[in-house]
């Protein structure tokens, strides 16, 4: 028998419902199935599955595609 550690990435379905109900949150921390993971303001393409994540603080920017996701955490002021 074996075992085998229970992935916590989110099916893409959850993602994009998870991206399109973004508006409400000032910053959001995603992670992606690389291991990287980057925090700031979210800026979604629902017709194209794309994103850009951009951090204001270190002026940096991130595009992304809905199958780079693993994970979304939202958070408020």
């Amino acid at each position: 028998m074996s075992t085998t550690a229970q992935s916590k990435t989110l099916i893409p379905e959850k993602i994009y419902d998870m991206l399109l109900n973004s508006k409400t949150a000032d910053k959001v921390t995603v992670h992606f199935k690389d291991g990287r993971s980057s925090t700031g303001a979210l800026i979604f393409n629902p017709f194209k599955g794309t994103g850009r994540l951009i951090d204001i603080e270190k002026e940096t920017s991130l595009d992304f595609t809905i199958e780079d996701v693993r994970n979304l955490r939202f958070s408020k002021a």
